[in-house]
Formats: C-alpha cells, sequence, structure tokens
C-alpha cells in the first residue's frame, strides 16, 4: 500500500535524509505535505521534486519569498506560522508523520498531528521530553503509533519487539561521546564553537551537535526513553560506545542482553518507521563487523559532563522540571552558538534555572507552553549576567 507521508522540518538534516529514503522507494511512499523553517530555497527544490500539495514555513516574509521562487502556476498552497506547522502537520491526505522539528516548537504540530490521528515517526526527543505524559495519552486516545526514528530509539524498539514487558530489566543507551570524549576537564574550558560542531559519527544539525558534545543529547534521550518505553528512570543507563555500531542495548530479567548493530545512517531508522512493520532494503554498505576493529563501552564521566547529571535529575523529579531542562538548555546553546558563553558555562546555567524552579507534577499542556516561556526569559536573563571566560 502506498503511504503518503508528511514531514515536519524537511529542510533539516533528518528531513532531507527521510525524502532520499522516500526518492528511493517511489512505488512504496509518496510526499503529502513539507512544514520548514526559513530554507526556502532548499524547499522551493524539494517541492518541485515531490510535489506536496501544502507546505508551510517560518514566516508571512518567507511564505512571500518562497511564492516569487516557485512557478505561479505551481499547484501547491502555502501557509506560514506556527499555525501553518500544525495545518500542515494535521493535513487529511497524510497517513504517517514525520516530526523532525528540532527543540520544543516541534510539541503543537506532532500534537495536532496525533489529533488527526496520524501515525507519528518521531526524531523529535524534545516532544516526549517536555509533555511526555500529554503525548502518550492522546496517542492512546486516538489509536495513533508512535514509531522512533533516533538510532537509539529505533534500536531499543527493534529489541523490544516480540519481548514481553515484563521480560525487560533495563534499557541501555549507547553515546559516541562526542567531540570531546577525551578531553580533560581543563581542555574543555577552551573549546570552540567549531570544536563541538565536529561530531565524529553523525552529520547533524547544530542545536543536536552541541548537545552531543555536552552529553546533554543523550540525558535528553534518557527522559524519551522513560515516555516511549514506560520504563523508569532508574531502569535506564547509558554507555558510552565510541565507535557508534551499537546503537543501543536492552537487558532481559533472565541476564540476556539484546542489541541492534549497523553502519551510523539515518536513512535505516527513518525507512524502518517509515515501513513499520515491514523492512525496506536499500543500497546502503553493509556493517563489516571483521573490519571495525575492537568495540568499547565506558560508563559516561558525569564529572566532566555534568549536563548528563542534569537531565537524569530533571527526570527524576519529572512534572515541569524536564520543560525546564529543555527550556534552559535551548537558549544556552544558542547562546554558546552566538558566542555569548563559553562550553562549560552550559550547565551552569541549566544548573541555575533548575535551582530556582518550582516544579508543577502532572502539568496540563498549558502550564507546560507557559513554564517554557517563563523559562527561556529567565534563561537569557541569567546569561546577561554571566561573564564569559
Amino acid at each position: 500500500m502506498m503511504k503518503k507521508i508528511t514531514l515536519l522540518g524537511s529542510t533539516g538534516s533528518i528531513g532531507v535524509s527521510a525524502l532520499s529514503v522516500i526518492d528511493k522507494n517511489p512505488e512504496k511512499f509518496r510526499v503529502a505535505a513539507l512544514a520548514a523553517g526559513r530554507n526556502v530555497r532548499l524547499l522551493a527544490r524539494q517541492i518541485l521534486k515531490f510535489r506536496p500539495k501544502l507546505v508551510s514555513v517560518q514566516s508571512r516574509q518567507d511564505a512571500e519569498r518562497l511564492r516569487q521562487i516557485l512557478d505561479p502556476g505551481k499547484d501547491v498552497h502555502v501557509v506560514y506560522d506556527e499555525e501553518g506547522a500544525e495545518e500542515v502537520a494535521s493535513y487529511a491526505a497524510s497517513d504517517i508523520v514525520l516530526s523532525a522539528i528540532s527543540g520544543a516548537a516541534g510539541l503543537k504540530p506532532t500534537l495536532a498531528a496525533i489529533e488527526a490521528r496520524k501515525d507519528i515517526a518521531l526524531a523529535n526527543k524534545e516532544t516526549m521530553v517536555i509533555a511526555g505524559h500529554v503525548v502518550t495519552k492522546k496517542a492512546r486516545e486516538k489509536g495513533v503509533k508512535i514509531l522512533p526514528v533516533d538510532s537509539e530509539h529505533s534500536a531499543i524498539f527493534q529489541c523490544l519487539t516480540g519481548q514481553r514487558p515484563a521480560n525487560l530489566k533495563r534499557i541501555i543507551l549507547t553515546a559516541s561521546g562526542g567531540p570531546f570524549y577525551n578531553l580533560s576537564r581543563d581542555n574543555l574550558k577552551q573549546v570552540t564553537l567549531q570544536q563541538a560542531l565536529k561530531h565524529p559519527r553523525w552529520k547533524m544539525g547544530r542545536k543536536i551537535t552541541i548537545d552531543s558534545a555536552s552529553l546533554m543529547n543523550k540525558g535528553l534521550e534518557v527522559i524519551e526513553a522513560k515516555w516511549l518505553f514506560g520504563v523508569d528512570i532508574s531502569r535506564i543507563d547509558v554507555l558510552i560506545h565510541p565507535q557508534s555500531i551499537v546503537h543501543s542495548l536492552i537487558e532481559l530479567i533472565d541476564g540476556s542482553i539484546l542489541a541492534q548493530l549497523g553502519i551510523a545512517d539515518m536513512r535505516i531508522p527513518i525507512a524502518y518507521a517509515f515501513a513499520y512493520p515491514d523492512r525496506l532494503a536499500n543500497d546502503l554498505p553493509s556493517l563489516n563487523l571483521a573490519k571495525s576493529g575492537p568495540l568499547e563501552f565506558n560508563p559516561p564521566d558525569i564529572k566532566k559532563f555534568p549536563c548528563l547529571g542534569l537531565a537524569y535529575e530533571a527526570g527524576r523529579m519529572g512534572g515541569t522540571a524536564t520543560v525546564v531542562l529543555n527550556a534552559a538548555n535551548e537558549i544556552a546553546v544558542a547562546a554558546f552558538i552566538e558566542n555569548k558563553i563559553c562550553f562549560n558555562d552550559l550547565p551552569k546555567v541549566i544548573e541555575k534555572i533548575l535551582d530556582q524552579h518550582q516544579v508543577v507534577n502532572d502539568p496540563s499542556l498549558e502550564d507546560i507552553l507557559g513554564t517554557d516561556r517563563e523559562v527561556r526569559i529567565q534563561t537569557q536573563s541569567v546569561i546577561k549576567k554571566l561573564k564569559k571566560g
């Protein structure tokens, strides 16, 4: 059966990889709609190639630019802003929605897609981090499947297939360790943005690459795994695995450990989410274990990378603590990218905001969105008071 797919975040790295999967499988997939940010030239090329009927961009000005680039006779409806992204997410012609908008901005479009009873291929971990209880409840009510796209959560999803929930002892998320795994704590004080953006294994957007360097990305994935798989934080561990060949593991109650292995290419988990429960053949190179060399596994150094510890702390606290963690981190990472703070300031800023927050347990969507707005303002204020150096 032909699946019609909507992509939220079509011009990002995940969106581009997803379109590659669709392009390679024209007999199985078709693009229904696209939502992008401000890269209207890339979006225009995607429209010409994949012919969606509905697209969304960030602003009215971006929409006008896109219309100027496109052929006036092009049969595509252009919308914009937050409401435009939600309109694209709930587009009636779609069967499955890839949620790949970066950051907390992906929450409302994802909820709009669930409300419209669209299955979700989830590549936006922040949606689960800040509103996991809201999203999972709504998905159950609407009979919607949430299919993980992150390589680690896809690995866990695959390992759990056919397992009874009672058989699961713990989840083990692997992390490459990022570009600074072998640096000392003192040397981390001097790292630059350019160094932080040189991920050793994956090609990703700026924000997620910085998060990988600080290990915050792995902390966010721990919280995401809690909601995706219904497992308490205490049963989710992290191992540093620099080779990025074992994408994650599960341990069963009898001591058996199951792992999913593969090359580091996001097209594999994307294709699995799109085709589930089927699998698609591809022309990617096979993993050659005989030539991959030794596989290393080490515990993370929380003292050197305190962001991971902060994520565990927020995850244990629950409620709006994870909203605070995510919002403070997004603002702090943006400040680092803009050269306003140092790399080592990231956890300092986040910890300060977490410490002053009064947690709201079982928050409503309004509580979540309100907390997110307030924390962003508070974090900007804290950053202004910091002296870089």
